[in-house]
């Protein structure tokens, strides 16, 4: 299969358009929030998937289920909620086309972590700028 890279608005439409899957990825901004509505829903084929790994935010929640149950998307894996941790009434813990899972897209290896640490606090120390900067401006 042939996998497509978009970036922008521009790019967004067209690949929804032809994406069986949808991964949302994103950062969360402005510009994201409440992106995965029902506008984006009704742009992909029918029968899509969406799966959502970055924030909470970008999900229109009531969309969704409305675009599961009228049969347009098969399905949605979920790993991130506006509210976390979900609530034990809530209607995604059971619907029978809804995959939850703990916020675990992103584990932390120890390991890594640390050494990603020294090695900032070296360069901080040295009077460098770390790596890994938060763009304040772009909001991530």
């Amino acid at each position: 299969p042939d996998i497509v890279c978009q970036s922008g608005e521009n790019g967004l439409v067209a690949v929804l358009h032809s994406s069986d899957i949808l991964i949302c990825l994103l950062p969360f901004t402005e510009e994201t929030k409440n992106i995965l509505n029902v506008d984006t829903f009704a742009t992909l084929p029918k029968g899509a998937y969406v799966i959502n790994m970055a924030r909470g935010s970008h999900l229109v929640e009531s969309d969704l289920l409305s675009a599961i149950d009228s049969g347009h998307l098969s399905g949605a894996w979920l790993d991130v909620f506006s509210e976390e941790p979900l609530p034990s009434d809530h209607l995604f813990w059971k619907h029978p086309k809804v995959i939850v899972t703990p916020h675990l897209a992103g584990l932390t290896v120890a390991s890594s972590a640390a050494e990603q640490v020294i090695k900032n606090l070296r360069l901080v120390q040295s009077g460098k700028a770390p790596n890994n900067t938060v763009n304040l401006k772009r909001g991530y």
